[in-house]
Order: C-alpha cells, then structure tokens, then sequence
C-alpha cells in the first residue's frame, strides 16, 4: 500500500497539559478550529481509546463531514485518530512534547492510505498536489490550537 504523509509542528507559549486540554476538547472543536464548522461528539467522556466524533470542515471548496475514532491515547503526550472514507485510510497523529519551561512542541502528522486496491496514477498526482494543501490546513489547525492555548485562561 502507498500512504501519503505529511507532518507539521510549533511551538506553543503554554504547558503540555493546557496544550492537551485545547487538543481535547472536542465540544468546543469548532470553535477553537476556524476550518471546522461543526463537531458532534458520538460518545460519553471521558476522551481515550475509542472515543469517536463527526467533524465537518471545508477542504479544497467542499464542505465534507468525517467520522474520527481515537485509536491510541497517552494523556497528555500523544494520540491518534482513524478515519476510513472514500476508499482512503486517514490516520493523524497529535503529539504533544514539553519544551523550555511552560512551553511545548505540538506536532501533527496525517497519512492516506488507499483501502484495498492498488492506487492510480491520479491517486498519486492528487497526493503530491494535495499534500501542500493538506500541510497548510494543519498548520492552521495547529495555530488555531496554539492561539486558544496561549489565552489566559479564568480561574
């Protein structure tokens, strides 16, 4: 199989545990991410292995809703996502890293691969293409996170 992948980081003038807490927070997703519109969350609390939601996002003009399922947790350093749509496997991976003190690294990597048959020769062009348009919506999301983590939050 041929995965494409792309992976992005910053740095965020906040803890790991804020970072993670901004991260997590899936109830307020859609305003914490301006590419995001909505976010409905499909199980209980507390966030970990399983926990699904539907996020619906406008990607390259067209608005398009995925259903997300975390399949591996390690609060409050690192997780990963899983979605399958359109004959595609989607996986992201956030990680979040202490760096100098009260600061972090927050990394995001997202890899596609083809579910069954062998990938195309338009498969792989829309890869190369699209992976500059994937990177700059991630390192959107990625400053989005970082501005909401940043704030001062009320006691």
């Amino acid at each position: 199989m041929t995965e494409s992948q792309v992976f992005v980081e910053r740095r965020v003038a906040a803890s790991p545990d804020r970072v993670w807490q901004v991260l997590t927070d899936l109830a307020g997703a859609a305003d914490t991410l301006s590419g995001v519109s909505t976010v409905e969350v499909l199980t209980p609390e507390p966030f970990g292995v399983g926990t699904r939601w539907r996020e619906t996002r406008k990607m390259f003009g067209k608005e398009a809703s995925e259903e997300m399922r975390i399949t591996a947790c390690e609060p409050p350093h690192r997780y990963v996502a899983n979605a399958d749509s359109h004959g595609m496997h989607y996986v992201t991976e956030f990680t979040v890293v202490p760096d100098t003190e009260g600061t972090s690294v927050l990394r995001m990597t997202f890899g596609a691969t083809p579910a069954g048959a062998k990938p195309g020769v338009f498969h792989k062009l829309f890869a190369k293409l699209g992976a500059k348009a994937v990177a700059k919506t991630m390192r959107q999301d990625l400053a989005d996170i970082a501005a909401k983590a940043e704030r001062p939050t009320a006691t």
